[in-house]
């Protein structure tokens, strides 16, 4: 019984991604009836489980911290991806829509995958340990990256508004992807021990025999199309979000929002994943390695596209979205630096992100 649904899991998770990317061409550039959005839905969440899945396969074969990386990276090129043609095709406010996915995914990655991680680990084992070096790096990148392209633009005077002169944006997009190379240089090479991960999960995961290369070719073509399959339904269900989002109430931003956690629900179950196994650095190494891809590539990208793209790009955050990126980043540091955290700190990242959801909803 056990291999037979062993074997049953292989097979949907190989067949989802494939139907999901079918799907997703037969339907795009139409307007779905309802009833057709119900069952892209429903693909859209078996895309998200089947993404998981190959994920963990390419993970266990390469091993940490460049799994870690596979997710995040293939994550983040397909969000700047749906970014750009959004902003192309003039289907929402594309003055702002960068930046508010950059810092949705910013504290949807500090404070929701972050907290609820820790909460797991914690509910667990009572304290979850991690590497306080390699989560204090990334951290510290994170926020250099996010108050370099989110915060200065507010503050600046060469152009109106809270937007980068050409020659800012180019200066950002520079730093961005520099300070990103040199973050996956120190991850993978330099200082790669710093990034492994501690505890009884690393042992289990070095004893497991790794998938064979073809397997892991295999998932990995799988997980790029379940990315695809997601990025792309999530396009497709944006215009119910939308009419969802206008009936509460809320501004347009929201619909951003939303979308951000359609995008990184690959990832964030993922992490909860590692964090049951006891594996909390990898945890961490998912959700912080996230958030830098999120702001060191798709800020370049943007920067690169604004060239042809017309109408103006506003990259400074609002008063009130700087606020939540300052607490988050104390409490970030007083989080990571002693190198274990407990049900308290766990606590107050879900209270933050609880905030910056709610907040974004109602400003």
């Amino acid at each position: 019984m056990a291999l037979k649904s062993r074997l049953a899991a292989v097979r949907w998770t190989f067949v989802v991604p494939m139907l999901a990317v079918v799907l997703l061409a037969v339907t795009w550039g139409s307007k779905p009836a309802t009833p057709v959005l119900v069952v892209l839905g429903a693909f859209l969440a078996a895309s998200v489980l089947a993404a998981v899945h190959h994920a963990e396969v390419v993970a266990h074969r390469v091993g940490e911290p460049f799994g870690s990386l596979v997710l995040a990276v293939a994550v983040t090129v397909i969000e700047v991806g749906l970014i750009v043609t959004l902003m192309v095709s003039g289907e929402a406010e594309t003055g702002t829509l960068a930046r508010d996915t950059v810092f949705a995914a910013v504290m949807i990655t500090c404070n929701g995958i972050v907290g609820l991680c820790l909460l797991v680990g914690a509910l667990r084992r009572g304290v979850a340990d991690f590497n306080a070096e390699g989560t204090a790096t990334a951290l510290a990148t994170v926020l250099t990256l996010a108050t370099l392209c989110l915060v200065l633009p507010r503050f600046t005077t060469s152009e109106p508004g809270p937007e980068f002169s050409s020659g800012q944006l180019a200066f950002a997009a520079i730093a961005s992807i520099a300070l990103y190379g040199l973050f996956v240089l120190v991850q993978t090479v330099r200082h790669r021990d710093y990034f492994l991960p501690v505890g009884v999960g690393a042992d289990e995961e070095i004893h497991a025999a790794p998938p064979s290369p073809r397997a892991t070719w295999t998932s990995l073509g799988l997980l790029l199309a379940a990315l695809v399959a997601v990025v792309g339904l999530a396009k497709l269900e944006s215009p119910a979000i939308e009419d969802a989002v206008d009936a509460a109430g809320a501004p347009e931003s929201a619909v951003g929002v939303v979308i951000a956690l359609l995008v990184l629900a690959p990832e964030t179950l993922a992490a909860v994943r590692n964090a049951q196994r006891d594996r909390m650095q990898t945890s961490l190494n998912l959700a912080l390695g996230s958030a830098i891809a999120s702001v060191g590539l798709t800020i370049p990208a943007i920067a690169v596209a604004s060239i042809w793209l017309e109408g103006p790009l506003v990259l400074g955050l609002g008063s009130t979205q700087i606020v939540l990126l300052v607490i988050t980043g104390a409490v970030g540091a007083l989080t990571v630096l002693p190198g274990r955290a407990t049900l308290q700190e766990s606590g107050v990242h879900l209270v933050l992100f609880a905030a910056f959801f709610f907040l974004a909803l109602n400003p």
